[in-house]
């Protein structure tokens, strides 16, 4: 990080400090590669939370002139504007992501809001802290078509996908996941929300083992496709993601649609179109949604992928 990459990250926080939302975004998203020297760094709002991320491990130098930069932020005026009280760095090139408490109380378990739903954080626990914020949009998506629908979310890690189908109105929601603390964290996440817990199940299952349990609790109307680009031992997405897409197919219904996620920046959005049309051909592409603007990214390709597929005649053919 030079000193003219400093300059721009602390001008890009003042301003966005200055104004920040109501509820929790991204503040500054570096990874997108649109600011040379700050691609390994992001910074995240999360409602008197400021979380910054490094990706890859600075220089000495660098992070004391990082720290030095986040030390004067905090005496500014759009800081004390801001309400903010605590100011976090994670560092999640180590195996443990460390997290530093630069300012404020110690925190670990903090409660958020996306699209007026509620959320509970883990920070300094975990390498992740519950919820994909770049994913905004898709649970956007999910709780506008979930009407009346019964729904699978593979991969469901916190629930946050059952969280907005559950508030828009879903009959029932699978959720599947080997991660059985994550699936304990998503029960919270409904909770927190008041939702009847009758119309909500939690699998924690891996995936390739549990197709049997998985198709007895369908069909479903709606499939939810969100897996981490490697899981040891579990999960490989250009080993293992088209198996999922040839059972597409018996899990759905006829007029059943997919969302289908893809979070590897090298791997572009071809990849879901053409497997799908190679293992499941009666399921067509209907439109990829949009990115939150608040994560640009240099390459479309790069960014999350969140990919609607459906029958020909799919109501999910709209956003």
């Amino acid at each position: 990080m030079q000193p003219d990459a400093l300059t721009t990250l602390q001008r890009h926080l003042s301003t966005a400090l200055a104004r920040v939302p109501d509820e929790t975004r991204r503040l500054f998203h570096g990874r997108g590669r649109c600011w040379p020297g700050l691609e390994h760094l992001t910074v995240d709002w999360l409602q008197g939370v400021v979380l910054v991320s490094l990706f890859r491990a600075p220089a000495e130098a660098e992070l004391a002139a990082l720290k030095a930069m986040l030390a004067a932020l905090v005496q500014d005026a759009p800081w004390q504007a801001s309400g903010a009280s605590r100011l976090l760095l994670q560092h999640r090139y180590l195996p443990d992501s460390d997290m530093e408490r630069l300012l404020g109380e110690p925190v670990e378990a903090w409660e958020i809001t996306e699209n007026g739903l509620r959320y509970k954080l883990d920070l300094g626990i975990k390498q992740n802290n519950g919820l994909f914020l770049d994913m905004r949009y898709g649970r956007r998506w999910v709780q506008a078509h979930a009407e009346g629908k019964r729904v699978l979310n593979l991969f469901a890690y916190t629930c946050g996908f059952s969280v907005a189908a559950i508030a828009g109105g879903a009959e029932h929601v699978v959720n599947l996941d080997m991660a059985r603390a994550a699936l304990s964290r998503g029960r919270d996440n409904h909770r927190l929300n008041g939702h009847d817990l009758s119309k909500v199940s939690f699998l924690g299952h891996e995936l390739f083992k549990s197709w049997g349990k998985v198709t007895r609790s369908g069909p479903y109307d709606l499939v939810i496709i969100d897996p981490p680009s490697f899981q040891k031992g579990s999960f490989a997405l250009s080993r293992d993601y088209r198996k999922i897409l040839r059972r597409l197919p018996e899990l759905l219904t006829p007029t059943g649609s997919v969302l289908a996620c893809i979070n590897d920046p090298d791997t572009g959005p071809g990849f879901l179109i053409d497997g799908m049309a190679e293992e499941a051909r009666e399921l067509v592409f209907h439109e990829r949604l949009e990115n939150p603007p608040e994560f640009p990214d240099i390459s479309p390709d790069s960014g999350l992928k969140a990919l609607v597929f459906g029958r020909a005649s799919s109501p999910g053919e709209q956003r």
